[in-house]
């Protein structure tokens, strides 16, 4: 399932990426209207900030004026081009931390200093921490990796927030944040090292723009498939998250700018139990109600 009116990246063979919409079930290629505004995710959200509401009938417009490229079905189909890759271009990925009561509970387990994650929970200030760079970002499809040297590692299924350089919210995407949990456990100055690495990150499919959605009543659900087979299945909604989305991202712009937008993390319900972890060959699928399903095998990262 793709949403309708969304923003996508997309790839013909080895080409460059171009920006798509997604509007009737079909795809209109934004990249040949040979406008700034449109030729990259970054020339949109430069010309979106200070003014969402002005850019998304703009795009609204374009079926109206432009031809399609082909259906959703076709960009679906893995046998067929073009095919989506990560719908980020040049922007950072930041996450907040500890937003849902399952997450600050599996995070007092795993850790030798539980109490930072019960006062973190608490506090009026969310926990924030940068996630990743774009070159550390996968796609649907591409593998998400584990780090060699850890020993207990999870995804976490999460909703994503996509902002314009002006902070404002533009649009939501299925994101996976990986983590080592027993790096993060032995000490929580341990945690750039449990949560910063190559394809530490996969977001998609697509990015669905903001109207008429409440993000914060959206089902989410996680499946770890190990051989074929389903090692673990686990669901939450996003109306169990513990902070409002605008406290994140007021102090996620405290003291900070993001030049050409920024995706952030929204923190995660779903966690395994303790006795699992990833291996390589599994394959995550994460499925956030009316955005999507993002879908990535898993590798394991070599130390060098």
């Amino acid at each position: 399932m793709i949403p309708d009116l969304a923003l996508c990246r997309f790839q013909h063979g080895d080409d460059l990426p171009r920006l798509g919409l997604i509007a009737d079930d079909r795809l209109y290629d934004l990249t040949a209207l040979e406008s700034p505004d449109y030729a990259t995710l970054e020339g949109w959200l430069l010309s979106a900030s200070g003014q969402v509401e002005e850019a998304l009938d703009k795009l609204e417009g374009i079926p109206k004026r432009a031809p399609a490229l082909c259906s959703v079905r076709r960009l679906l189909d893995e046998k067929a081009e073009p095919h989506l890759v990560a719908p980020i271009d040049t922007q950072e990925v930041w996450a907040c931390g500890v937003t849902y009561e399952m997450s600050r509970e599996a995070r007092k387990r795993e850790s030798e200093e539980p109490t930072v994650y019960g006062r973190v929970y608490d506090a009026p200030r969310p926990e924030v921490f940068f996630k990743a760079t774009p070159h550390r970002v996968v796609g649907p499809g591409e593998a998400v990796a584990i780090r060699a040297d850890s020993n207990w590692d999870v995804p976490e299924s999460e909703l994503t927030l996509l902002l314009t350089p002006n902070k404002e919210i533009v649009g939501f995407t299925v994101g996976n944040d990986m983590s080592s949990r027993n790096i993060e456990g032995e000490n929580p100055l341990y945690l750039p090292q449990a949560k910063i690495y190559n394809r530490c990150c996969a977001l998609g499919p697509v990015v669905r723009l903001v109207g008429r959605l409440d993000p914060l009543k959206l089902a989410v659900r996680c499946v770890i498939y190990r051989e074929g087979k389903v090692a673990f299945e686990g669901e939450t909604n996003t109306s169990k998250m513990h902070r409002p989305l605008s406290d994140m991202v007021e102090y996620l712009g405290r003291c900070n700018s993001f030049p050409t937008g920024v995706f952030m993390l929204t923190g995660t319900g779903v966690v395994p139990p303790d006795d699992f972890t990833l291996q390589s060959g599994d394959v995550v699928e994460i499925t956030i109600e009316k955005l999507g399903t993002l879908r990535n095998p898993v590798i394991e990262m070599s130390i060098f």
